[in-house]
């Protein structure tokens, strides 16, 4: 089998999430922020930690295999690599924004100088409203760009908003991208290797939002409670000692568990208990 070759964020917001998730998934990871390569010879896959921007041009010309990256950079690079699946973390939301009380609608934006670091993904967006305006291109913060001078508009990150307050600004007109942390590969790559890696990622997102909910309940209301916990494939339903009642075992949604303690405990179940799953394959 081919060694996996592997990109991952070196620095940033998504770094620090991408190698949570990697070694959940059971893989080395660099205890030295300054390595830039690290082979994991006992799962045969060999991680390179490179810039977050880099990472898709990287993949999609096939130099790397896979890569983790936001869905912002890998839309913004227009390299030849596709988004496989998203990760649930690094969340972001892209917004156009402007001086206070002065836009209101997405057509106002014609014509007008517009500062962003994703020149790719503004227009891409503009050109399929039909918006003809100038994209002006800047590395870093880009608030202070329409105080200098340098444009009418931003297009940005917007978490809470506080940043553009503070600079008079205010956003306006529908997301231009909801972003988050998403694995990419090289068009049309199907290898064996690759298809091992995203099944460990996908069984430890899974895990994420899952728990294992264990119960013993009487026959008489399984019925009911099973409604209640399904699982996956079914429940594990077993015999216990004491006459007429059996142990049920189902993976069940992390958020509302708790809820759903209360809801059995009301159906007449005892000894419940939830367990946390590290890792799993569906």
């Amino acid at each position: 089998m081919t060694r996996l070759k592997i990109a991952i964020p070196n620095k940033g917001s998504l770094s620090a999430a991408a190698t949570d998730i990697l070694r959940e998934s059971g893989y080395r990871q660099r205890t030295d922020t300054k390595e830039l390569r690290l082979l994991d010879a006992e799962n045969d896959v060999e991680f390179f930690y490179l810039r977050p921007r880099d990472i898709a041009l990287y993949v999609g010309e096939g130099t790397l295999d896979v890569g983790i990256t936001g869905r912002d950079l890998l839309l913004d690079s227009g390299a030849k690599a596709e988004e496989v699946m998203p990760l649930q973390f690094g969340r972001s939301t892209f917004r156009f924004a402007g001086p206070a009380g002065e836009h209101d609608a997405l057509a106002q934006l014609a014509g007008k100088r517009i500062a962003t670091s994703y020149t790719g993904i503004v227009q891409a967006f503009l050109d399929e409203r039909g918006i003809d305006a100038h994209v002006v291109r800047l590395d870093g913060a880009v608030e202070t760009s329409i105080q200098l001078g340098v444009a009418d508009v931003i297009a940005d990150v917007v978490e809470t908003g506080t940043t553009l307050r503070r600079a008079g600004l205010e956003v306006f007109g529908e997301p231009i991208l909801e972003s988050e942390a998403v694995l990419i590969s090289r068009v049309g790559n199907g290898s064996p290797a690759f298809e091992v890696f995203k099944r460990r990622i996908d069984g430890v997102l899974v895990a994420r939002g899952y728990v294992m909910m264990d119960y013993d309940i009487a026959i008489e209301n399984v019925d009911a409670a099973v409604a209640k916990t399904p699982g996956m494939e079914g429940p594990t339903i077993s015999p216990l000692q004491r006459e007429g009642w059996v142990a049920v075992r189902a993976m069940v949604p992390r958020d509302g568990a708790q809820r759903l303690m209360d809801e059995l405990y009301d159906l007449g179940a005892r000894a419940i208990l939830l367990t946390d799953i590290h890792a799993c394959r569906l």
